[in-house]
């Protein structure tokens, strides 16, 4: 990863890219073209002064789109170096297609906001409560401290994960129960490396005096024939929406759209989602879409206590919970019903009736990419675990999908977005494990919100269907 996001030091903002003064070339351009067709675009990125850039690592975001179809897609980007870059789009439908290519981040902002990730731990101030009889005790907590007070040290040693607070007086480590975070006012980043992350910076079109095109239906239309199913590779793109419906590009969809289909696909299923809040939607969608899923309560604290939906007709069980440190909100939230992410694996027995979907991502962009990727290489080997003992367990990964663009890019930037999912992609590339690509998703379907609206969570449902069914 230091190798593909090199230091790009700048002295002024005018050596930095520039969306407005970059060059954008449809090549061999056609007055029409055939749905199923390839369209590249070539991109040659320059500064404010209209000067060629001679190296890459813009973070650029590319995307098809036609409104009035509901359709999107993303385009992929390959970056060769040398300040020129290719942007390829499949034209999955036909229609009139719009293309857009943003400027998320200039090559020196990734690389300011790469090299500011690796800085600290401290960006984030995680307060434990401990309870001890009827007293109650805040003290400072974190994946590192830097106190020379008295520690309590919560170590898992297998996996090398650990977490500390200091120890308040006369109260015992074990007392910790409750946690919950806020941001510390800090930055490693220099104030024109602000300026170039400053919101107003953000997302620059680059494609903006660009017709739409005209895609044609030309008679060709490739059916695939192999159903989806978990070790399939995952192309990017992985799909396109249409009409509001997520298409798969790579597998032949079942479509599960009511509620005795997803009833029938769930019937003796025991589903385990752990994750983040991205996933916790899931349960939400489960519960709204089916009546039969009944809530149960699972005392204990706020949104992020573990949920539970049950049919007890027909013996399906979902249940959603958190992926323990780093966990960042202000809410408050309890410790004792969490557990790494590994460690839960190795608490399920498995069979073929049996499916885990995984999402980490989001609670990790404001820390030191080294956690991120340990938790990842832990939860691998945990699968691997779980293989040996039960290889028909279906395990399901959905990627972090985008988020809105935040005020705070040193900490929440899609670009720690996506240098995570290229790491995920790498140590996951052998399991046979199913990819549920909300990135693409996200992208495609403009959704711009850490949470994605219902109708996105349906089509990533519908995705986790056809993968274990």
């Amino acid at each position: 990863m230091d190798q593909l996001i090199p230091p790009r030091p700048f002295t002024h903002l005018n050596a930095t890219t520039s969306a407005a003064h970059s060059v954008v070339t449809i090549l061999n351009p056609q007055d029409m073209y055939c749905s199923g067709d390839q369209l590249d675009v070539l991109l040659e990125a320059r500064d404010h002064l209209g000067q060629r850039k001679e190296y890459g690592g813009d973070f650029l975001r590319a995307r098809m789109s036609s409104p009035s179809l509901k359709a999107g897609a993303s385009g992929k980007v390959t970056d060769f170096n040398n300040g020129t870059y290719l942007v390829s789009f499949t034209l999955f439908w036909e229609g009139q297609v719009s293309l857009s290519v943003l400027l998320m981040h200039p090559s020196e902002g990734a690389s300011a906001l790469w090299r500011a990730r690796k800085q600290g731990y401290d960006r984030v101030i995680f307060m434990g409560q401990f309870f001890n009889g009827t007293s109650q005790v805040l003290s400072e907590c974190g994946l590192t401290l830097n106190s020379s007070a008295e520690l309590c040290q919560y170590l898992d040693a297998r996996d090398q994960e650990g977490f500390y607070c200091v120890k308040p007086p006369h109260i015992p480590c074990e007392a910790l129960t409750h946690m919950s975070t806020r941001n510390r006012h800090i930055s490693y980043l220099s104030k024109e490396e602000w300026r170039l992350l400053h919101r107003s910076n953000i997302g620059i079109e680059m494609m903006k005096n660009f017709a739409s095109i005209n895609v044609l239906p030309c008679n060709k239309s490739a059916n695939i024939e192999k159903k989806c199913q978990v070790g399939m590779k995952t192309p990017f793109p992985s799909g396109y929406s249409l009409k509001g419906s997520w298409i798969t590009a790579f597998c032949k969809q079942t479509k599960f759209n009511t509620a005795k289909s997803i009833n029938d696909c769930l019937q003796r299923k025991l589903v385990y989602l752990m994750g983040d809040s991205t996933l916790r939607q899931w349960i939400y969608y489960f519960k709204n879409f089916m009546r039969t899923l009944k809530y149960f309560d699972h005392h204990g604290t706020g949104v992020f206590k573990t949920h539970i939906l049950l049919d007890v007709e027909r013996h399906i069980l979902i249940q959603w919970r958190k992926h323990s440190h780093p966990f960042v909100t202000q809410q408050r939230f309890s410790l004792k019903d969490e557990n790494y992410i590994p460690r839960e694996i190795d608490q399920v027995a498995g069979d073929k009736d049996t499916a885990i979907v995984i999402t980490i991502g989001q609670h990790f962009r404001p820390f030191p990419i080294s956690i991120f990727i340990r938790r990842a290489i832990n939860i691998k080997k945990a699968i691997e675990r779980l293989f040996l003992r039960s290889p028909e367990t279906k395990v399901i990964l959905k990627t972090e999908n985008t988020r809105e663009v935040h005020q705070n890019a040193e900490m929440f930037s899609d670009f720690h977005g996506y240098v995570q999912n290229l790491i995920l992609r790498d140590i996951f590339v052998d399991l046979n494990v199913g990819i549920i690509d909300a990135w693409d998703m996200t992208i495609a379907y403009f959704s711009n919100n850490v949470h994605p609206p219902d109708y996105v969570i349906a089509n990533q449902i519908g995705i986790f269907l056809n993968y274990i069914c």
